[in-house]
């Protein structure tokens, strides 16, 4: 039985819509992909690149402030020229990361962040010189005083700067990934107005089309999954040490700031103390790099079960770290918490069956007793480090009754 004329012209005419439909899901579903592609590709290359080039340029930064301290320490000609050149491949490493990074495309604000660093840079460099000179001409004191008294706080300018321009590109992350998000919401909405529209006129062209949909949805889903990890590893990263899982000096300060503003406000106080190992130089030379690895493994851990849960423990960088003690009374507080440590590192322990002791010199800094802000109390700590590594102050912790802490 042959069907009506009217039958054959809606079929027709059903089928045409049918294709038409399942053509604007196809061009729809490319066009949302490709646009989703291109906001994964900034997000993963562009952005995340920079701030790689960023966290370069920061910790080469940092290694040679700390080679160029190291310098001003050292009483060895032939120390200091080993120092000497581990500066200089550090701002080899800042150049060529800030040059990397100068080669990449800039918004207006990330020029004028760029800009600002650079002429901060260039005072860096000045004053850096300026104390290599001092040492050169036998000024040991007077590089000292020029090293602390501006190197060290243009330093920290400039570590904050990178901070700054580090969040920006944290907040362009974030803002690709919401419009990622909205992509894969309008790709979803319209392919399912379409996938209803197809089923109402074949359901197994509908079927076979939702399947691919489908199909779609799970690569989106995988792909803002795979933004999402890259996004807490990138602030694992920025925020503490790879190789001990402590704070890193970033998050420290952090800390310490909410420390102080919550003491001020409450009349309480803030105990940090600086903890330098000691003869750590001479393991890494002896036994290597991966025992002194090792070492500081180590050192983490025992620093970390010696306070209570409401401390936090950091590590500055090399075999430097330090405490933040919440709460604390007085500086009986303090001398408590470092005899314990003291005792808690003086156990020996194996590495790579060799038989390490370990010790430290441990200085301690009271708020707002040495100081009224963070950057006060580290030099106070750090001041106190030294005077304890040289015996000044180690017959006055001897002599003090320690109560449990």
């Amino acid at each position: 039985m042959l069907l009506p004329r009217g039958v054959s012209l809606t079929t027709s005419a059903a089928f045409i819509a049918l294709i038409a439909l399942i053509s604007g899901l196809a061009i729809n579903s490319l066009l949302q992909l490709q646009t989703l592609g291109s906001q994964i590709h900034t997000v993963v290359e562009y952005h995340n690149r920079k701030i790689d080039l960023i966290t370069q340029t920061q910790i080469a930064s940092h290694l040679r402030t700390d080679s160029l301290f190291r310098m001003v320490l050292a009483d060895d000609p032939f120390e200091r020229d080993e120092l000497f050149l581990e500066y200089n491949r550090a701002g080899f490493l800042v150049g060529s990361g800030r040059n990397a990074l100068r080669q990449m495309d800039f918004t207006p604000e990330e020029a004028r962040m760029f800009n600002a660093q650079s002429r901060l840079i260039t005072h860096i460099e000045s004053t850096q010189d300026r104390v290599i000179d001092l040492l050169q001409a036998g000024n040991e004191a007077e590089a000292h005083q020029v090293f602390v008294k501006i190197a060290i706080p243009i330093q920290n300018a400039f570590n904050l700067q990178l901070a700054d321009m580090r969040n920006v590109y944290n907040q362009a992350n974030l803002i690709a990934q919401q419009q990622a998000q909205q992509s894969y919401q309008r790709a979803f909405l319209l392919t399912l107005i379409f996938g209803i529209a197809a089923t109402a006129l074949a359901l197994l062209v509908a079927w076979r089309a939702l399947k691919k949909i489908s199909l779609n949805a799970q690569q989106i889903r995988e792909h803002v999954v795979a933004l999402e990890d890259s996004r807490s590893a990138l602030h694992q990263e920025a925020t503490h040490d790879p190789l001990t899982g402590l704070a890193n000096r970033r998050l420290f300060y952090d800390r310490l700031q909410q420390a102080i503003r919550y003491a001020l406000r409450y009349g309480g106080k803030v105990g940090i103390l600086y903890v330098d190992l000691d003869r750590f130089k001479a393991i890494n030379d002896q036994h290597g790099h991966h025992v002194g690895d090792a070492v500081l493994t180590e050192v983490a851990k025992r620093l970390t079960s010696s306070i209570r849960d409401s401390d936090s423990v950091a590590r500055l960088g090399g075999d430097e770290f330090v405490v933040l003690l919440e709460g604390v009374q007085g500086r009986g507080d303090l001398l408590a918490a470092t005899h314990k440590i003291e005792q808690e590192l003086n156990t020996g322990t194996h590495f790579y069956g060799l038989e390490l002791e370990i010790s430290a010199s441990i200085g301690q800094a009271l708020y707002p007793d040495d100081g009224d802000d963070e950057d006060a109390l580290i030099r106070a700590a750090d001041a106190a480090m030294y005077r304890v590594k040289s015996g000044s102050e180690s017959e006055l912790q001897a002599r003090f009754p320690f109560s449990e802490f």
